[in-house]
């Protein structure tokens, strides 16, 4: 069992699907499943491997994988098999704990162009756990040693596929800019990025405009982008946009700490002394 369990898990991460791992760590009285017992549930909410009990305690963990892979957060559930009607449906004569536990897939970062700040956003992204593609005739794995995958043979983006909640930053240096945006903006991700000056970022905002394109796709890009830290080297540029990455992806608010921690009730005079 547990051997056809590591085998599923490893298998529906190698596909890069969502799924959640359900694990009894306590029981008590009359129960059918034994602390330890795990289940897989898939993005459906099913159970694809192993086993937490019968059908109570089976849909009660199963409904909670699911919440817990739209938020990303774990959880704890009590499920009691006492109380036919203001428990789990079954009385079963017992209760039992079980952890659950969301196995995400990792967001990909999208690189399109080559340079010194796609070589910063590269190994800035691998370090905060993305996964990262960059797509550029001129890369190379010695310039982007941390990239998931290198794509050199994709003059028209048509590799160009990120998923719902993936980051695309075009760093093109204006070749291509135009048509990488269209593409990305075809798609579901998340974050959608355009290194340039401001008045590039408006040459190529009205171009879209000019393209059909309506307001509420062209206000998807960022454009220019990253948070304003003053930066003036190609290090510090990539790291205003991985800045302005790790905020959406957390849902930050770009304040200083210090000034959030101001706003906060009863804290201010803290703060100050």
């Amino acid at each position: 069992m547990a051997r056809e369990i590591f085998e599923i898990i490893q298998e529906m991460q190698s596909a890069g699907k969502p799924f959640a791992i359900a694990t009894v760590v306590e029981t008590q009285g009359s129960v059918s499943a034994k602390t330890a017992s795990r289940a897989v549930i898939d993005q459906e909410g099913r159970v694809v491997a192993g086993w937490v009990g019968g059908g109570c305690a089976e849909s009660s963990a199963c409904h909670k994988a699911l919440e817990c892979m739209a938020s990303g957060q774990t959880a704890i559930i009590d499920i009691d098999l006492n109380d036919e009607i203001l428990g789990a449906g079954m009385p079963c004569g017992g209760s039992m704990r079980v952890y659950v536990e969301p196995v995400l897939p990792k967001p990909s970062l999208w690189i399109m162009g080559h340079g010194r700040v796609a070589e910063c956003l590269c190994q800035m992204g691998d370090i905060l756990g993305l996964r990262v593609v960059v797509n550029d005739p001129g890369v190379d794995r010695k310039s982007y040693p941390d990239a998931a995958n290198l794509i050199t043979d994709d003059l028209a983006y048509e590799q160009l596929r990120p998923a719902p909640g993936d980051f695309v930053v075009i760093a093109t240096q204006h070749k291509g800019d135009h048509e990488s945006i269209q593409r990305a903006l075809s798609s579901q991700a998340g974050y959608i990025a355009l290194i340039a000056s401001r008045k590039r970022s408006r040459l190529v905002l009205d171009y879209l405009r000019q393209q059909g394109i309506c307001e509420d796709d062209i206000g998807r890009v960022m454009a220019p982008s990253g948070l304003d830290l003053g930066a003036r080297t190609p290090e510090e540029i990539a790291l205003c946009v991985i800045s302005e990455i790790v905020m959406v992806r957390r849902g930050g608010s770009g304040m200083r700490m210090r000034d959030k921690l101001r706003q906060e009730p009863g804290r201010a005079r803290i703060v100050d002394g």
